[in-house]
């Protein structure tokens, strides 16, 4: 048995209080895996989806928006004890569909993308005629401008209120993004509200609100909606290439220019986008991925072929194997042949 080569005296050490002794680790209690990882904030989860005790099947509903790198995600969900069900989805990239040629993760789409969400799930839940949202008429067009009514005690955020039914309210669900002044998710939202539905909100983390002032310019937020400083900062790449001989336009909009746009074209572009999303919301596919793929049936005339045993394979390289050599074989023959004329 091995001896310590150094022997401590314990009177010369310093006195160290034990801060986690055994009864704090016997009470230890491991957190939820989401919140290990960093994915949830139970704390705000908690707030958005508990439910009342005296109503029942009551849900709350959250629009849940997500901004990757590619794309902007928006979904309708409500919380059940088996988990999280979705009411109705839009991608952004499901844009192609409406005419939206390129940007799929920029403002603008996050509003096309919160506008198809809204007018699907109100498709979805017979709310489509009766809340049709800001920006259905050419003479009601989207100004950036909060819509609600008061009816009651009661306020809504919808331009007008239907006698026979409420409208569908959500809450907003950012996820553990930063909701700084003038993020996506608020684009999402904005777009959402135009489209009918009912989210509690106000302009504080809306583009062009300003801190110092505490006052709201609806002017700003529009031109956000309709990509109005995407055409700027293409107008002005395009100036800085013509003075300078740099290809920076065409390195960061290339899908733009690939698509034949121009500054001068985006507004048109969302204005057509948005059109097209009131005119008919509805996905693709009227089955959802799963369904779809438990009914395809394959041919099964066309099997792979059956695997080869190690025998076959030896023998199968030694084909080959002899066949370099012949061939080798016949070019130093020719060769030789070459060399006695």
């Amino acid at each position: 048995m091995a001896q310590n080569k150094y022997i401590i005296n314990p009177s010369t050490m310093p006195f160290v209080k034990v801060q986690k002794n055994k009864a704090y680790y016997k009470r230890f209690q491991v957190k939820y895996r989401r919140r290990r990882e960093g994915k949830t904030d139970y704390y705000a989860r908690k707030k958005l989806t508990i439910q009342a005790k005296n109503k029942y099947a009551a849900p709350k509903y959250r629009l849940v928006v997500r901004s990757t790198n590619t794309q902007i995600i928006c979904q309708i969900v409500y919380a059940t004890l088996t988990g999280d069900k979705v009411l109705a989805s839009a991608y952004s990239k499901e844009l192609v569909r409406f005419g939206l040629k390129a940007g799929y993760a920029n403002y603008a789409a996050a509003y096309a993308t919160g506008l198809l969400v809204a007018r699907r799930v109100l498709q979805k839940v017979g709310l489509f005629e009766q809340y049709t949202g800001v920006g259905d008429e050419e003479e009601d067009e989207v100004t950036g401008e909060i819509v609600s009514v008061t009816f009651g005690k009661r306020t809504y955020f919808v331009d007008e209120m239907d006698e026979d039914r409420r409208p569908l309210r959500c809450n907003l669900d950012v996820g553990l993004a930063r909701t700084s002044l003038g993020a996506k998710v608020f684009g999402a939202l904005k777009g959402a509200s135009d489209g009918g539905l009912d989210i509690p909100h106000n302009s504080k983390k809306f583009p062009g609100y300003d801190k110092d002032e505490k006052e709201y310019d609806a002017s700003v937020h529009k031109d956000m909606i309709f990509g109005e400083s995407i055409a700027e900062y293409m107008r002005f790449l395009e100036q800085e290439d013509e003075e300078s001989g740099t290809h920076r336009m065409e390195e960061q909009f290339g899908s733009y220019v690939k698509a034949g746009i121009t500054a001068d074209d985006i507004e048109a572009m969302y204005l057509a986008v948005h059109k097209a999303v009131r005119a008919d919301p509805s996905p693709k596919h009227a089955e959802n991925a799963k369904s779809r793929h438990a009914s395809v049936t394959h041919d099964k005339k066309f099997k792979a072929p059956p695997r080869k045993t190690r025998e076959e394979k030896q023998a199968s390289v030694n084909e080959k194997l002899a066949k370099i050599a012949a061939a080798e074989d016949a070019e130093s023959d020719e060769e030789m042949e070459s060399d006695d004329e």
